[in-house]
């Protein structure tokens, strides 16, 4: 968690963010609260949005959660309709949810799964960025930041569905920081390799290979990239829109060596559970 004395640079703004019961999503949301902002979440796992949330509260910090699929339309309204009542403004939405599913080749890709994926992870963050728009946003500004992935910038063995997904959600941030400009900001953070559950299948059991292969030498931890998006949406980044942030400890700088994570992930065979 990092730690409150954030100087509480968000004092009475309000925050909705997605995929928010662990991982990045909840280390956004820590980042956020502490920060001083209002904070609704939300995530499927009901049980895991609700632990989430009262640890927020415990922190100090004003919660609301919601449970559902940022893929169901009407989820979303509800969400957003939650920040309006609790709180009675949005200013800033983290879109983080997302789905690498279909895992594998394209050739084998199900069309089905290839859809549901646009729909998390693309649809689904226009659709918010709607409702954030209509409920306050237009009227008082904001500050949208949409998580896409350091794999928007090449390519990687069975993650064409993901990566092709979130680099239509890259597109997707520049066409709406231009949109939106001047009263809304919009901006995507593009992690690499971070110690997360959706992760966990790269990097469980060969973390001390793929970090000797990274210039600064380990693998991302959720805060590294709360960090990042905490300052994208605060006043320190005023003059940023449209922005990608790289936040991959250097991923990029090794790439052309082939000394990536995916690239060890898949030397060592690993194959994704179901």
């Amino acid at each position: 968690m990092i730690s409150g004395r954030a100087e509480r640079c968000l004092e009475g703004r309000t925050a909705l963010v997605t995929g928010a019961s662990r991982g990045i999503g909840r280390a956004v949301a820590g980042a956020l609260g502490a920060a001083g902002a209002n904070v609704v979440i939300t995530a499927r796992d009901t049980d895991g949005v609700t632990e989430a949330v009262a640890g927020l509260r415990k922190s100090g910090a004003h919660a609301a959660c919601c449970a559902g699929s940022v893929g169901d339309p009407e989820h979303l309204g509800r969400c957003t309709g939650l920040a309006m009542r609790e709180f009675g403004r949005l200013d800033i939405l983290v879109n983080n949810a997302a789905t690498n599913a279909p895992y594998g080749p394209l050739m084998e890709a199900d069309p089905g799964e290839w859809r549901h994926a646009f729909t998390v992870n693309v649809e689904a963050a226009l659709r918010l960025a709607q409702l954030a728009w209509r409920a306050w946003m237009r009227e008082h500004g904001g500050a949208v930041v949409n998580v896409c992935t350091e794999g928007t910038h090449g390519v990687g063995p069975n993650v064409g569905a993901y990566g092709t997904s979130k680099a239509a959600l890259l597109h997707l941030t520049q066409q709406l920081a231009g949109e939106l400009a001047p009263s809304v900001r919009v901006n995507a953070v593009s992690p690499g390799l971070v110690r997360t559950e959706m992760a966990r299948f790269v990097w469980e059991g060969a973390e001390r290979r793929i970090a000797e292969g990274l210039p600064l030498g380990r693998i991302g931890e959720p805060d590294d990239v709360a960090r990042a998006v905490l300052w994208l949406v605060s006043d320190e980044a005023a003059w940023v829109t449209g922005a990608d942030l790289l936040v991959d400890g250097g991923t990029r700088v090794r790439a052309a060596a082939g000394t990536g994570p995916y690239a060890v992930h898949d030397q060592l065979g690993h194959v994704r559970p179901d």
